[in-house]
């Protein structure tokens, strides 16, 4: 039997994101590694919902739904990982829920890192409760289709954020990015130096050494003194 375009799961590509390096970034703020990005990946319209202690870091499971459906969201629990971030490309903005309580439950049970919803999610009281991640753009008490179609292990586009199988996804009160697991290791390199630079300039704020020239030289290059 083939299976219609748009009704499909994909082969799982091989983890090209190692646990060491998921735990390299969980220290990193996710304004730190915008910086290392040159501040033009991300997205704007999607927000934590879940009780925040900490950040969302772990590899994409990627799914494509039309939008308030939540079939193949299903499959992607089921078949999760340890670390694993379900990626969900839901067509943005309602009206039906994409996951609640029960899924929540689901995925916490199968240890998944979190959930990246760009659609709506319901029960929110009950996940503000909980400790897994769950980003979304809003919420609904209309529940979610069981029919499809949907795709899994898919490249999809997150609020204009392209999320591929394995990238790096961190988030954390700042909002989300992506990482591309290809550029991992030495993205992670450049947060650091961004780290000690900021280290230093701390420092040198709190021993009263800040250099502040540079906005009088700025301004100065710029006509306004």
């Amino acid at each position: 039997m083939t299976t219609p375009h748009g009704f499909r799961i994909h082969a799982r590509p091989a983890p090209t994101v190692s646990n060491a390096l998921l735990e390299r970034f969980k220290s990193f703020p996710v304004a730190n590694v915008s910086d290392a990005m040159s501040r033009t990946i991300g997205t704007t319209q999607l927000r934590p919902f879940h009780r925040r202690e900490g950040p969302l870091v772990g590899r994409a499971l990627t799914v494509r739904t039309r939008p308030g459906d939540n079939l193949m969201v299903h499959k992607a629990i089921d078949i999760s990982e340890p670390g694993d971030v379900i990626v969900v490309d839901a067509g943005g903005a309602g009206p039906n829920a994409i996951i609640g309580e029960i899924m929540l439950a689901l995925a916490m049970a199968r240890g998944a890192a979190g959930f990246v919803i760009d659609g709506l999610i319901r029960d929110s009281d009950t996940i503000g409760k909980e400790p897994l991640p769950v980003y979304a753009r809003g919420v609904s008490h209309r529940g979610p289709y069981k029919d499809g179609p949907g795709e899994l292990h898919i490249t999809v586009c997150i609020d204009g954020m392209v999320v591929r199988p394995g990238d790096l996804v961190v988030g954390d009160g700042d909002g989300l990015l992506v990482v591309p697991a290809e550029e991992a290791e030495s993205i992670a390199a450049r947060v650091e130096e961004v780290q000690r630079t900021e280290a230093a300039m701390l420092d040198s704020i709190s021993q009263g050494r800040a250099d502040r020239g540079w906005v009088e030289r700025s301004l100065r290059d710029k006509g306004v003194l």
